[in-house]
């Protein structure tokens, strides 16, 4: 027996002794779900293999769990999920599996046509739980794989001062609505050029998060160290004991 029998076994086994783990539902492991997917991305972020095991190994309980719910209710078990992908992956990677071997078969483009003849929208299957920057630049990709995109990246940029263009505009209208629907679109502009760089919204944000928390908890420690709390610190010298932490990150 596998590892990932030995552990169907064990959540079955839970599911009927535990009484947390028999009280679970599908909509109370959607919670769980999220908080190990995104320990799971810490860890990629960090690139510690071990933590990366540990928090891959957490996921795959929920999505065992998961499966066992639904194949508690009648619906389906973890082999038919299993067989439902590779049916898929099969159906999608002719260039490997059938005798599509032309130029460009294994392209992006060629995918996203593919699952177009399925009768699905190119924009069809970017989850709408995804958060919104991530879920930006991915139907961007796919609208680009049929050429609704901007020529290079100096048109991008060139979108991204129009946007702050008419965000200037809104601000100085004072209407509330337009001013939302203005920011909105300039970080839309701003997803599509990280696309373009080839570098993805979410994670510049979440790593531009961490260097800030990072950085303010130096400013924190040189406030303690003074005797004050930030607020009593001034702006100025605020901003001072900043950039001494960013210094320090420099050398």
């Amino acid at each position: 027996m596998g590892k990932v029998d030995e552990l169907r076994c064990l959540v079955a086994r839970l599911r009927q002794e535990c009484p947390w783990d028999r009280a679970q539902s599908v909509s109370s492991m959607r919670l769980y779900l999220q908080e190990e997917s995104a320990e799971l991305l810490d860890a990629l972020d960090n690139g510690e293999a071990a933590s990366v095991r540990e928090e891959l190994g957490d996921v795959l309980f929920q999505l065992v769990f998961l499966a066992q719910l639904y194949s508690e209710q009648g619906e389906f078990d973890l082999d038919a999920a299993a067989e439902g992908i590779l049916t898929k992956m099969v159906a999608r990677h002719p260039h490997v599996f059938g005798d599509a071997a032309s130029e460009g078969a294994g392209t992006n483009a060629a995918w996203e046509a593919r699952k177009a003849r399925a009768g699905r929208s190119r924009v069809d299957g970017v989850p709408r739980a995804l958060p919104a920057l991530a879920r930006a630049h991915r139907v961007a990709e796919k609208v680009a794989g049929v050429g609704f995109d901007w020529p290079d990246l100096a048109s991008v940029l060139a979108k991204v001062d129009e946007e702050r263009a008419e965000l200037n505009a809104a601000i100085a209208s004072g209407d509330a609505a337009a001013v939302a629907h203005e920011y909105g679109d300039m970080l839309l502009a701003l997803a599509n050029v990280g696309r373009y760089l080839g570098v993805a919204g979410e994670d510049a944000l979440r790593m531009a998060n961490a260097r800030f928390e990072r950085r303010f908890r130096g400013v924190e420690a040189r406030a303690a160290a003074a005797g004050i709390e930030p607020g009593e610190a001034g702006q100025a010298q605020l901003e001072v004991w900043w950039q001494e932490v960013k210094r320090e990150e420099s050398a």
